[in-house]
């Protein structure tokens, strides 16, 4: 229940809308922005409500801004917004169509009144970014006066640059106020509020940044916003990973506007971020997509048991059912441990085994292989029945597939086609194998899921006797240590090696990352936690020369 408040009416109150919306749900999305912008006005007795970024279609709307049906939907909600919302403020982010093109907007709206339109300067291009497909660039400052405040109103990764901040502040802002779609990784939360105060220490202003949350394909939105004092002083900070409305109050300390102190959340830890990024990315993809829930194959191993603990902390229980696929090379460790995991969650689970399977393949595959050594193909065998398994689960009862490979394993290519690659989202696939043991051990110390001998025994993919994965790679820290130089960083094998790791195996590896990009290719989505994940932000060509000379 939400409790109402009470306030100094003589200052401006400021509710940030740390929001999750959806994609291209014009009328849904707007339908939100209405209901909590009365909840700003009535239980928080709010000036304004700020919603973020392109909030009106969610982001990134990638190619859905070149339908022209869009850009109707937008201009009816824009209209729905005017008519219905008074006795508030609403800064809301928009795509706004022109004859020129296509601005990344936000409008200001009081009473039916456009008070101001602020258009995006910098357009990224980087990374998982590629707003210069769409959006044109726009020009000067934009302001808005509420409650005797003037606010500057700017976009995103214009705060990642001085002259916007400037424009407004030489216009006569008292205030800057964000807008923000920023994707979640490990290091953003840092980077953000060093950004925000170069801004805050070049034009003396407070500032409001306030941030999307939400997953959407492999994007995952963590909110976080916050409020920064003039003296560069972060004075309210929200949760991150939770929606709400967040109330921020300003008050005039003679002729400058100053926030009021307000509850400053306590950031997370690494593991604790890369976690709730992971069981965020899981409950959006898996619900706004629409799937009944989720089946995934349990082997015994560390990165199922994790999949499987978030899967639960993301659906519940009874969205996610379990499925052990024992061959003739699974221990009884691994059965005991994947039942166990199953049955401290309480996820529905079924053993089916894939002897029978696999014989028949090799009896029908017999003549073809005569005179051929046993090898990996037998191995891929195994992993393709167990694909094929989950595959007619996924088809009967409309659950999705989740994978679980993890990024080590994406990146050298220790991984099936068609086989533990076969489903529909891939939660591990940014986290290296290093980071898999910290989130088990993290998610442990909420509450035990993970049976401790999970954690402790060597990793293997249990597809030939006696198996380990040291027996086709090298120990994860150095592998980790060695792929973050190169996939991570672009560092080439001659930086990598002056770092102190053996050539042979940089070289080793580095082949390895090179030859299997055309696997990654065709692996699903997954949910990005790095600044480098496969895909969106590393694109390399599948046919390429490139690295035959080695070195750089």
């Amino acid at each position: 229940m939400t409790v109402k408040t009470v306030r100094d009416a003589s200052g401006l109150r400021l509710v940030v809308a740390q929001t999750n919306l959806l994609v291209g749900d014009i009328r849904g999305n707007v339908d939100t922005i209405i209901a909590l912008a009365e909840q700003a006005r009535d239980d928080y007795q709010a000036d304004a409500v700020v919603f973020p970024e392109l909030a009106l279609t969610g982001y990134p709307p990638e190619d859905l801004l070149l339908r022209a049906g869009l850009h109707e939907r937008v201009t009816e909600g824009l209209t729905r917004l005017r008519q219905t919302l008074k006795g508030i403020t609403l800064i809301v982010g928009y795509p706004e169509q022109t004859h020129q093109g296509i601005y990344n907007a936000a409008v200001v709206i009081r009473d039916s009144k456009v008070l101001a339109n602020a258009r995006k300067h910098y357009l990224p291009n980087y990374s998982v970014f590629d707003e210069k497909r769409y959006f044109i660039p726009g020009t000067g400052g934009c302001l808005a006066e509420i409650n005797g405040v003037r606010l500057g109103i700017i976009l995103c990764e214009d705060i990642w640059y001085p002259d916007p901040a400037k424009a407004v502040q030489e216009q006569g802002a008292e205030l800057i106020v964000a807008l923000n779609a920023s994707p979640y990784h490990t290091r953003k939360a840092g980077e953000r509020e060093r950004v925000v105060t170069d801004r805050v220490r070049e034009t003396g202003l407070p500032m409001v940044y306030a941030n999307l949350i939400g997953g959407q394909d492999e994007l995952v939105f963590d909110g976080d916003s916050f409020v920064m004092a003039a003296d560069a002083r972060i004075v309210q900070r929200m949760p991150a990973f939770c929606e709400g409305l967040f109330p921020v109050d300003f008050n005039r300390n003679g002729e400058a506007v100053a926030p009021q102190p307000g509850p400053v959340a306590t950031p997370l830890s690494l593991e604790a971020s890369v976690y709730h990024a992971l069981v965020l990315g899981v409950k959006d993809f898996v619900t706004k997509n629409g799937f009944a829930g989720v089946v995934l194959g349990l082997s015994g191993g560390i990165d199922s048991a994790l999949t499987l603990a978030v899967a639960v902390d993301a659906l519940g229980p009874e969205q996610v059912e379990a499925v052990m696929m024992p061959s003739r090379y699974t221990t009884d460790m691994s059965i005991e441990d994947a039942t166990e995991e199953a049955e401290i969650l309480g996820v529905a689970n079924s053993i089916i085994p894939i002897e029978t399977l696999f014989k028949a393949f090799l009896d029908n595959l017999q003549t073809e292989f005569a005179g051929r050594p046993v090898d990996t193909t037998e191995e891929n065998i195994q992993a393709r029945c167990r694909g094929v398994i989950l595959m007619a689960i996924s088809n009967k009862k409309r659950k999705m597939v989740l994978t679980t490979g993890n990024k080590s394993e994406m990146a050298v290519g220790y991984a099936t086609l068609y086989g533990d690659m076969a489903g529909g989202y891939d939660v591990l696939k940014d986290v290296p194998k290093t980071l898999v043991y910290r989130l088990a051990d993290y998610r442990n110390s909420l509450g035990r899921v993970i049976p401790q001998r999970v954690i402790d025994r060597p990793p293997s993919a249990e597809l030939a006797p006696d198996q380990k994965d040291t027996d086709s790679l090298p120990p994860y820290d150095i592998l980790d240590a060695i792929l973050e130089m190169y996939v991570e960083q672009d560092h080439g094998v001659e930086d990598i090696v002056t770092a102190g790791y053996e050539r042979a195996t940089v070289t080793r590896v580095v082949h390895m990352v090179d030859r299997n990009e055309y696997k990654r290719r065709q692996a699903p989505p997954g949910i990005r936690i790095t600044a480098r994940a496969f895909g969106r932000d590393r694109r390399y060509p599948i046919t390429s020369g490139y690295n035959r000379q080695r070195g750089k």
